[in-house]
C-alpha cells in the first residue's frame, strides 16, 4: 500500500490538472462568444443559465446528442482517429507548464509530499520540457491533414493542405524566436526558466521584445487563429479539414483548437511574462491572470483584423519571420557573450 500511495497520488493530481484544462477549455467558448459579442455590439450567449453561464454545457450536451455520421467513401479507420490525435497533442504539453510555486501539501500528506514530488506545482518538470513541447505539440498538425485526407472531400482535403503548408511553415520562426530566452536561461526546463525571471524586469519580455513578437506572430499562425485562420476559410473551403465532422468528432477538433489557444497564452506566460511570479497574490493568481490576458489579447485580434490573403501568409513566413528570427538568435548570442566577457 505504501508503494501504490505516491502512484495513486501521482494519478489524482494527473486528472485534476486535465480537469481543470478542460473546464477551462468549456468557458473559453463561453469568454470568447461573449468578449465577441461586446466588440460587434450585441448581447452574446445570454439564454443558458444566468449571464449565459450554461451556455458550454448545453453546446456539450448538443454534440453528444447529434447523430454520429461517416460520410461515404472515407477511410473510417484514419477519419475516426484523426480528432483523437489533434486533443491528445493539444493536452499533453500542458503536463510541463509550472502553474504555481508549491500546492501547499505539505500540511495534508506531510513529508510524502515532497518525498514524491506531488507538492509542486507543475504535473513534471522535466529537464528539456521546451523540447518536449515543441516535439509533441508538433505532432498535432498530423491529425488535421490526416483528417481531412480522410474525408474523401475537396475542401477538406484543400484545407488539410494549407494547414500543413502553414504549420510547417511557420514552425522554423516559432522555435527560433524561443531560442534568445534559452540562451539568457541557461536551461530547456520550465520552471527553471520561470525561476530565472525573478523580478519584473528580469521578465524576458523585457530583454527579448523582438523574440516575444515573432513567437506571438508564429504562435497564432500555428494555432490558425486569426488573422492567420486560412485552413478553416469558410468562404473558400466551407470548413476546411472540418467540413466533414459532425457531432462530437466535430466537437474533439473544436476542443483541440481551443486547448491549443490556452495552451500558447500559457506558454507565453511561462516563456516571457515571468509564469507564476508576481507580488502580493498567490503565484496560481498570477499565472491565471497573465494567461487570460493573452486569451482576451487573441480574442480582440480576432474581432478586429481581418483574415490575410494565403500567398501573404506563406510569404511572410518566409521572407521575413525567419530571417527575423535568425537574426534575432545571433543578436542574443553576440551581446551575451559580450556581457559575459565585461562581468567576469
Amino acid at each position: 500500500m505504501e508503494f501504490a500511495l505516491p502512484i495513486i497520488l501521482l494519478v489524482v493530481k494527473v486528472l485534476l490538472v486535465i480537469g481543470a484544462v478542460l473546464t477551462l477549455v468549456a468557458y473559453l467558448t463561453l469568454i470568447e462568444r461573449k468578449v465577441l459579442g461586446w466588440i460587434q455590439v450585441r448581447l452574446g450567449p445570454n439564454r443558458v443559465g444566468p449571464w449565459g453561464l450554461l451556455q458550454p454545457l448545453a453546446d456539450g450536451a448538443k454534440l453528444l446528442l447529434k447523430e454520429e455520421i461517416t460520410v461515404s467513401g472515407a477511410n473510417r479507420i484514419i477519419y475516426l482517429a484523426a480528432p483523437l490525435i489533434v486533443v491528445v497533442c493539444a493536452l499533453i504539453p500542458f503536463g510541463v507548464i509550472p502553474f504555481a510555486k508549491g500546492l501547499g501539501l505539505e500540511s495534508i500528506l506531510g513529508s510524502d509530499a515532497t518525498k514524491y514530488d506531488l507538492n509542486t506545482g507543475v504535473v513534471a518538470d522535466i529537464n528539456v520540457g521546451i523540447l518536449y513541447i515543441f516535439a509533441v505539440s508538433s505532432l498535432g498538425v498530423y491529425g488535421v491533414v490526416l483528417g481531412g485526407w480522410a474525408s474523401n472531400s475537396k475542401y477538406s482535403l484543400l484545407g488539410a493542405v494549407r494547414a500543413g503548408a502553414q504549420m510547417i511553415s511557420y514552425e522554423l520562426g516559432l522555435s527560433l524566436s524561443v531560442v534568445g530566452v534559452l540562451l539568457l536561461a541557461g536551461t530547456l526546463s520550465l520552471v527553471g526558466i520561470v525561476e530565472a525571471q525573478d523580478s519584473v524586469w528580469k521578465w524576458y519580455v523585457f530583454r527579448q521584445p523582438l523574440g516575444f513578437l515573432l513567437f506571438l506572430i508564429a504562435g497564432s499562425a500555428e494555432i490558425a487563429r486569426t488573422p492567420f485562420d486560412l485552413m478553416e476559410c469558410e468562404n473558400e473551403l466551407v470548413a476546411g479539414y472540418q467540413t466533414e465532422y459532425s457531432s462530437m468528432k466535430f466537437g474533439l477538433f473544436y476542443l483541440g483548437e481551443y486547448a491549443h489557444l490556452l495552451f500558447l497564452s500559457a506558454l507565453m506566460t511561462t516563456l516571457y511574462f515571468g509564469g507564476w511570479q508576481g507580488p502580493v497574490l498567490p503565484p496560481i493568481v498570477w499565472f491565471m491572470a497573465k494567461t487570460f490576458f493573452f486569451v482576451f489579447l487573441f480574442v480582440w485580434i480576432r474581432g478586429t483584423y481581418p483574415r490575410l490573403r494565403y500567398d501573404r501568409v506563406m510569404s511572410f513566413g518566409w521572407k521575413v519571420l525567419l530571417p527575423a528570427g535568425l537574426f534575432n538568435v545571433m543578436a542574443t548570442a553576440f551581446l551575451y557573450t559580450l556581457w559575459l566577457q565585461y562581468t567576469r
